[in-house]
């Protein structure tokens, strides 16, 4: 059923002229399916995109909310919107995309608006650590490294696929001793000594790496990569494996597969990285599957089951 109204959670972007032709853009589509069409705009400094989801849903429950943004941004409005009754669109915005990539949504406005005019809705399943949603990976250890020196890169050099890169390389220069953990999947518990661990819930993310246990996500699970305990450039090989799709199970990380997995260390909070944004949590660290949270606008040709 096409939506008579939705609203549209969107980075202001301080202003800046493609900010505001992204919004008219979108306005403009919007109106050609005659849809009435509001905007909610954030700062990306400080917003709690979960609770400002949430409160638009409350406050307007026969809307349907749509993100306008990379995976940072749609994963942080999933997370207000799970459980509720709205209908979630995607118009998306960002360097990589893997969660609107892997419904098959299109990259560009007006095709994005044409699917939430005219898709279908599909009940998707999304990840939770430590109750904090994600839709593509969450992450202890190197990655948030990464992420911290990303952050500056982009600042400075714009946003790239290169600049993601270099950002890889530049953190793992000065990284510092690795985690000891153990992980307990599905009550059964491993120890490890390790620089990263990686938690996956999109099949599509880990096919686009290069990487098994899409079989794992298929049957309602998440994947937990766990990258072996080397020196520095053993850690640099294993993180170019993964960039570049080439990694090797059992050679460049150990694989679990499960439906609830806990994550112990010494250390009890600790940066954690979910789809690319950064935030410090207490452990113990508990990841799980929530069943159908989502009430998602895909393509009406999209048959798959949404995870």
């Amino acid at each position: 059923m096409k939506p008579s109204r939705v609203i549209v959670i969107l980075n202001k972007g301080s202003g800046r002229k493609d900010g505001i032709e992204r919004r008219s853009r979108i306005s403009d589509r919007f109106e050609h399916h005659d849809i009435s069409v509001s905007f909610v705009e954030f700062s990306p400094n400080g917003a709690d995109l979960g609770k400002l989801a949430q409160s638009t849903a409350e406050d307007n429950p026969d809307a349907t909310i749509v993100a306008s943004g990379g995976d940072g941004t749609i994963s942080g409005v999933a997370a207000g919107l799970a459980h509720v009754p709205n209908q979630m669109g995607i118009i998306p915005a960002g360097t990589f995309n893997y969660f609107a990539r892997s419904l098959n949504l299109p990259e560009t406005v007006d095709e994005a608006v044409d699917v939430i005019a005219n898709g279908a809705l599909r009940p998707t399943d999304i990840a939770k650590i430590n109750g904090n949603a994600f839709l593509n990976n969450a992450s202890i250890g190197a990655y948030a490294a990464i992420l911290k020196t990303r952050e500056g890169i982009y600042d400075r050099w714009g946003r790239s696929r290169i600049a993601a890169y270099w950002s890889v390389v530049k953190a793992l220069a000065t990284l510092r001793a690795p985690l000891k953990l153990t992980v307990t999947v599905d009550g059964k518990s491993f120890k490890h000594r390790t620089p990263l661990v990686f938690a996956i819930s999109n099949a599509f993310q880990l096919n686009q790496m290069g990487l098994s246990g899409e079989d794992c996500i298929a049957k309602g699970g998440m994947v937990l990569l766990v990258a072996p305990d080397t020196n520095r450039w053993g850690l640099f090989k294993h993180a170019a494996a993964l960039a570049f799709g080439i990694a090797k199970r059992e050679t460049d990380y150990q694989m679990h597969c499960g439906n609830e997995i806990t994550l112990e260390m010494a250390h009890k909070s600790r940066p954690v990285a979910r789809d690319g944004e950064l935030s410090r949590m207490k452990g113990p660290f508990k990841l799980e599957m929530q069943r159908e949270a989502l009430q998602l606008i895909v393509p009406a040709e999209f048959n798959e089951v949404v995870r």
